[in-house]
């Protein structure tokens, strides 16, 4: 099996030619749930039961727990409107709330149903907690540039240099974005000057009226359909479902305007919504990610983006970010 060097892009292996992905006819690879398998102790890590976010659904028609659990996005994204999340969780503001919203091939929404769907004629909304942040469109994106330490030079290079090794290394082979890459574990936009996080299935986003709202982190959704890219940096992503989409991927679709149940008997309560570190379950659920940093992860993604395993006959020599998935798994609680 091919070897793949640490200080390897990851994106140059993302994008490797059908060439590259075809070199061994006969050579056995391992599938990428293989290679994650295989992945030493030292490449995972753990995500602190602060930055979950737990939220219990209503039992079922047959009496089974649902319990979705979400991982909050990392600094420096999106911060002032996780912050009102915290706060939201802590004063157990979605304590008796609903699932609201279910849209076939999108999104599935939760929150106050008299925000969310005024149309139902329930025109009184549950009060917000004091102290929450009005959050600026401004803080979609962050100001990013590329450092000198990040380059292999061994003097001060001019700008022409800096742009150069930025567009050798930045492959510009998304849609949506001039490039794409992993950050801290998350998958996020890029340009010259900024950075954003990306819309993935399992993305969790803030909820919001006609510009310049930008919501109060009070109504969330979740993606449950195809990577609706169009939304990145028009709505904040502020997290991912880690655990338990299928008991928000699989609920009945709305029949109202933009999948809105039109009867309210329909909508799913929610129980509670806790951070993990609130819970008073002890140990706090456990979970870790896979370094995107690491090796095994580069590895891994170039297995994503040409399948080379048995079931597989022609490898598609390149994928789409949403396509290559963060590992993360869930361990035993200290």
């Amino acid at each position: 099996m091919r070897k793949i060097s640490a200080v390897t892009s990851t994106f140059a292996l993302l994008m490797a030619t059908p060439a590259i992905a075809q070199d061994t006819e006969t050579a056995e690879y391992p599938s990428p749930n293989a290679i994650v398998e295989a992945a030493p102790a030292s490449d995972w890590v753990k995500i602190p039961p602060s930055d979950l976010l737990v939220m219990d659904l209503a039992p079922d028609a047959e009496g089974n727990e649902r319990r979705v659990v979400i991982q909050l996005m990392p600094e420096p994204f999106s911060q002032g409107w996780i912050r009102n999340i915290r706060k939201l969780a802590a004063a157990h503001w979605w304590d008796g709330t609903s699932i609201n919203r279910v849209q076939d091939n999108y999104v599935v929404q939760w929150g106050d149903a008299g925000y969310d769907n005024p149309e139902s004629g329930e025109t009184e909304q549950k009060a917000l907690p004091d102290g929450l942040e009005t959050v600026p469109e401004s803080d979609y994106v962050v100001e990013t540039h590329i450092t000198i330490r990040e380059m292999p030079f061994t003097h001060k290079p001019d700008a022409q240099k800096i742009r150069e090794y930025a567009l050798q290394h930045w492959v510009p082979r998304d849609i949506y974005a001039p490039s794409v890459r992993f950050q801290k574990g998350w998958p996020v936009g890029r340009n010259d000057t900024q950075s954003w996080p990306i819309h993935c299935y399992g993305a969790v986003g803030v909820g919001r009226n006609y510009s310049p709202d930008t919501g109060s982190g009070a109504e969330l959704y979740t993606a449950i359909g195809h990577a609706p890219r169009h939304l990145d940096r028009n709505i904040a992503v502020v997290g991912r479902v880690i655990e338990g989409i299928e008991h928000l991927s699989s609920l009945p679709r709305g029949k109202g305007q933009l999948g809105f149940y039109e009867d309210a008997s329909k909508r799913v309560p929610i129980t509670s919504i806790r951070l993990g570190d609130a819970l008073a379950e002890k140990p706090a659920p456990a979970f870790e990610y896979l370094d995107t940093n690491s090796a095994i992860f580069a590895q891994y993604a170039d297995a994503r983006a040409n399948r080379r395993d048995p079931f597989f006959i022609v490898p598609a020599g390149g994928a789409d970010i949403c396509n290559i998935p963060v590992p993360v798994r869930r361990v035993s609680g200290e």
